[in-house]
């Protein structure tokens, strides 16, 4: 067999097996918001733009989360976003609990693990600006 025919054959394949995986769908949900986090307007908007995506129930599932296997991807770091924190759920932080959560979500935007390089490239609106980390700072304080 030459080149060619093993090549066709090959690209073929990939068609065939790229539409099949599209029978896999991923559940695409946003459950109730059971009680949303209260911050002031500045802060949750820094959240909104850069967190409620993967860390709320109103994600905004981009075209893409419903094409396999990138779907796969994008629902399982949803997945384990809101199981990691959920603002949607952020009356299960109370007193002390709630200033520890506050100080791990500063701890991550100041390492530069949140938001995730990936997600940032992908949504620009999620890279933060200095007067947005600051922001983020402040209140993770308290102040």
């Amino acid at each position: 067999m030459n080149l060619k025919k093993i090549a066709t054959r090959t690209a073929i394949a990939l068609v065939v097996a790229g539409l099949a995986i599209q029978v896999a769908r991923v559940p695409r949900i946003n459950p109730p918001v059971q009680q949303d986090a209260s911050t002031p307007a500045p802060v949750a908007a820094i959240l909104r733009a850069a967190c409620y995506d993967c860390h709320s129930h109103e994600t905004a599932w981009p075209w893409y989360s419903g094409v396999a296997p990138v779907s796969w991807l994008v629902a399982q770091d949803v997945r384990e976003g809101r199981e990691a924190l959920n603002f949607s759920r952020w009356d299960r932080f109370e007193g002390e609990l709630r200033g520890r959560v506050m100080h791990k979500i500063w701890e991550e935007v100041d390492e530069g693990e949140m938001p995730p390089v990936l997600y940032r490239l992908a949504h620009p609106a999620a890279r933060l600006t200095p007067e947005q980390r600051e922001a983020l700072h402040a209140w993770s304080r308290g102040d």
